[in-house]
């Protein structure tokens, strides 16, 4: 997030995003890609893991790149290092995604400049689940539940 999106802009696309592809989703619950992914779905969410290594994540099909996921997504999360977040960027602008979402720690700005300038939604370095939890509210607890 650049500081420039309101509560509510963040709170109306957390609510409209119903489709999530998931990059880097591991099935391990320890991770967190795995908490915030297994909360998302709690939320009504449609999670689509993609990630290479994996086969199915909390129960539903892994694919190896955002191109091979079948159907249209509102929103691409990514669970990737800093450096590797370009591409999936890129990948997601391809695939005419809604939004992309850089989760904590995950920057990189040339990145976002270029999904908004493609007209996606773009919010970077800031958790899907606590956002969520503070524009919308909803269960606490353990994310890894």
């Amino acid at each position: 997030m650049t500081g420039q999106e309101s509560q509510e802009w963040l709170a109306r696309l957390l609510q409209e995003c119903r489709t999530i592809a998931v990059v880097g989703l591991s099935s391990n619950p320890a991770r967190p890609s795995y908490g915030v992914a297994a909360y998302m779905q709690r939320q009504g969410k449609v999670v689509v893991p993609v990630n290479p290594r994996e086969t199915e994540v909390l129960g539903a099909p892994a694919y190896p790149a955002l191109s091979a996921v079948p159907g249209p997504i509102d929103m691409v999360n990514i669970f990737r290092r800093s450096e590797e977040a370009g591409a999936v960027v890129d990948e997601a602008i391809r695939i005419k995604a809604k939004a992309v979402w850089l989760q904590e720690g995950v920057i990189d700005a040339a990145a976002a400049a270029r999904a908004r300038l493609a007209g996606l939604q773009v919010v970077m370095d800031r958790c899907w689940l606590k956002e969520h939890r503070r524009c919308i509210g909803s269960e606490g607890g353990d994310v890894r539940r």
